[in-house]
């Protein structure tokens, strides 16, 4: 691996972390979990293999992540976080939530799924009404479908449809993670090509996550 040789934690951190895509495979291995390799190429549209396999064994040997042989049926690897490599989650979202200022455009070449759509209310996003009642949100935005659940004065996530939402919001991701995030309000979400069906009274108590100056 690549070093500045600097005797600073800023640049001993970027000596493991800083190549291009290994954040990236950090997240993956966050919202995944435990993965395969195919798994984790899936989560990595534009990853060649090989440059996979060689950030793997990169982050391998600097201690972030485990490889384990996993059992039948699997038979394959199995890659997963060290508690060195869960550590880097408050700095992914730090990350993302600056990164949100630089989401106005939605480039046509831009891929998007399913885990993107799902982390972005968890990590993004807190309950204005901790006291109220639980509450389903289905999110649907380029094919992709996520679920919100807001109970217990928290914001949950996962893949997948909800049986009977509250409140179903439908569009392209730009529309969709927009007025998760704070970013577009319903109006303007709206004219962006979003549906939003059911339960709108439920948009207020997703409050977006801010932080206050230093």
């Amino acid at each position: 691996m690549r070093s500045y040789g600097q005797y600073c934690s800023i640049a001993r951190g970027l000596d493991v972390i800083g190549d291009r895509w290994t954040l990236l495979i950090v997240r993956e291995l966050l919202l995944q979990g435990p993965s395969r390799f195919t798994e984790l190429k899936r989560g990595l549209p534009g990853i060649a293999t090989n440059l996979l396999s060689t950030r793997l064994k990169e982050l391998e040997a600097a201690g972030l992540i485990t490889r384990e042989e996993a059992p039948p049926p699997i038979a394959t690897a199995l890659y997963q976080l060290s508690e060195t490599g869960h550590a880097l989650q408050p700095v992914l979202k730090e990350i993302g939530l600056w990164g949100l200022r630089f989401m106005v455009d939605e480039r046509p070449d831009d891929a998007f799924q399913a885990q993107w759509l799902a982390y972005a209310p968890a990590w993004f996003t807190t309950d204005a009404e901790p006291d109220g009642p639980p509450a389903v949100i289905q999110l649907v935005a380029d094919g992709e479908l996520a679920v919100i659940e807001l109970r217990n004065g928290r914001v949950h996530t996962r893949l997948g449809r909800a049986t009977d939402p509250d409140l179903t919001l439908e569009g392209p991701p730009r529309s969709v993670l927009g007025l998760l995030t704070g970013k577009i309000d319903l109006d303007l979400a709206t004219q962006l090509g979003l549906t939003a069906t059911g339960r709108l009274d439920l948009l207020p108590r997703l409050r977006p996550v801010t932080r206050q100056p230093a």
